[in-house]
């Protein structure tokens, strides 16, 4: 029988073309949403034909990881370097260490709102690129 082990994500990298190597701390003991990317089938009840037939309508989905990062208010941080990350025309290459061991990684950059809360030193980020998110 398997273990499913869920945890903590450790650590989240970026190496970009011009901003260089970054390295964002994440929360203890909060979720992150992983979408790996690659093809989807639409979810669409309509997608049949009048006799019954199925209509498969499959698309390109793009990776996407979404979380908490934590952010230092009193050095370049988190809301100096992302907003720069996501006005990049060129992408990073992301890495996101779990606590199981595995590493992804994938091309991408910030993506969506960029707000910090003040009062508890977090924001949640969604990073987003072409391709998949691939193990390492």
């Amino acid at each position: 029988m398997p273990v499913y082990q869920g945890g903590d994500t450790l650590e989240i990298t970026c190496n970009h073309p011009t901003l260089g190597s970054l390295s964002f701390a994440t929360k203890s003991n909060e979720s992150y949403t992983l979408d790996p990317g690659g093809f989807r089938s639409n979810d669409d009840a309509n997608m049949i034909t009048g006799n019954g037939t199925f209509v498969d309508q499959v698309n390109r989905m793009r990776w996407s990881f979404e979380g908490m990062f934590m952010t230092d208010f009193q050095s370049d941080n988190e809301l100096d370097i992302l907003p720069q990350l996501a006005e990049s025309s060129e992408l990073g290459t992301w890495t996101i260490s779990h606590i199981s061991g595995v590493i992804w990684t994938g091309k991408g950059k910030p993506v969506g709102d960029l707000q910090a809360d003040t009062n508890t030193a977090q924001m949640t980020v969604k990073l987003s690129g072409g391709g998949k998110l691939v193990k390492l």
